[in-house]
């Protein structure tokens, strides 16, 4: 029996090391899931970007959505859904004749970027 038990642990080692996948090979940059520093809030068309979360994609690829994202919207009240492969979701919560605030998320395939953002108008 614990012969058994000698000859099956390097075989678990190895099918478990086998498993884990290398996402850090295919860009360097990329992490699982992170939070991204906006930097200038103001530089990304609209009014202030508030946060920037990014999964699978590295945060200067994440800003670059971001802004993406924000130069498919037609005006200030603009929506965009689809822009380069990338699709969009928007909640906008807070809204007045002021301003809003919104929470977006973009995804193509298993990148995902997250944004929050507020508008005047």
């Amino acid at each position: 029996m614990l012969c058994l038990i000698r000859r099956a642990a390097p075989v678990a080692l190895l099918t478990v090391a086998l498993a884990v996948p290398s996402s850090a090979a295919a860009d360097p940059g990329a992490v699982a899931s992170k939070s991204c520093d906006v930097g200038n809030s103001r530089s990304y068309g609209t009014t202030y970007v508030v946060s920037i979360y990014a999964r699978n994609i590295s945060c200067t690829r994440a800003r670059g959505v971001v802004r993406g994202f924000h130069a498919c919207r037609p005006g200030k009240r603009g929506r965009c859904s689809r822009f380069s492969g990338w699709r969009c979701s928007e909640y906008r919560f807070n809204v007045s004749r002021q301003s809003y605030d919104s929470r977006v998320r973009c995804s193509k395939g298993s990148r995902v970027v997250k944004h929050r953002y507020t508008q005047f108008l």
